[in-house]
């Protein structure tokens, strides 16, 4: 789960302490786990500064903050406080930049290369997925990668995301989809034909960031046709 950590001081001596991140920042190159960090200044009190710190995970930040580099620095920004800083620890329960995140990470993971990792940290264990194309619903996380393996087996392929969409808890991701015809798929053997393509995904996430439900709009018949399943019907 995200992690966010803000820390509230107040200073006339805010050029000092700029210089003293920007000497942190160097000194823990490579070792800092932070992702994001932003520093603001209320506008009625020219004094008063807020970092939002954000890491991928409350263990991410506790790594950062034993950093021998960490301990120092706050010793040296506490000096440069006109009063002792205050924090606040927050676990991010809506992040919806987290979201399409995930969603675009789904899509890479779906066609990576070797075997297909565990979906555990991508979609909740009763994951719950809508395709128009199968009779039913695709309902947890062994029925999904079963779903995911059919494809994988038939197809080298991979996507490509155009652009998301993301409001409350909903993702919406515009995709072209590009695979070789490797394997045998509704009962179409092998061809060794390219195929292409698009269509759009709709996710709907968990506070956490996980992928609980999906629904999905593509162009099956056009995939069909291009793998020459409709020759006959065109006769």
């Amino acid at each position: 789960m995200t992690f966010v950590q803000l820390i509230d001081c107040k200073t006339s001596r805010f050029d000092e302490m700029n210089r003293l991140m920007d000497t942190w920042v160097e000194q823990t190159k490579g070792r800092r786990t932070a992702t994001h960090s932003v520093i603001g200044k209320d506008r009625s009190d020219g004094s008063h500064f807020i970092e939002i710190v954000e890491f991928s995970s409350y263990d991410d930040a506790m790594r950062n903050s034993n950093l021998p580099e960490t301990d120092k620095v706050f010793q040296e920004m506490v000096a440069l406080c006109d009063e002792m800083p205050t924090f606040t620890d927050l676990d991010v329960v809506r992040d919806e930049q987290l979201y399409a995140a995930t969603a675009r990470r789904f899509f890479e993971t779906l066609a990576g290369p070797g075997e297909l990792p565990p979906l555990n940290d991508l979609l909740v264990e009763d994951y719950h997925d809508h395709d128009p194309a199968n009779e039913q619903d695709v309902i947890g996380l062994d029925a999904i990668r079963g779903e995911v393996e059919m494809w994988r087996g038939a197809f080298d392929f991979g996507f490509t995301v155009h652009e998301q969409i993301a409001q409350g808890d909903r993702v919406c991701t515009r995709w072209t989809w590009n695979g070789t015809h490797v394997g045998d798929f509704m009962g179409i053997p092998a061809s060794g034909k390219r195929a292409s393509m698009t269509g759009t995904t709709i996710h709907r996430c968990t506070a956490d960031g996980k992928i609980a439900e999906g629904w999905w709009q593509y162009d099956r018949l056009g995939l069909m046709a291009q793998l020459g399943a409709l020759d006959d019907l065109e006769q």
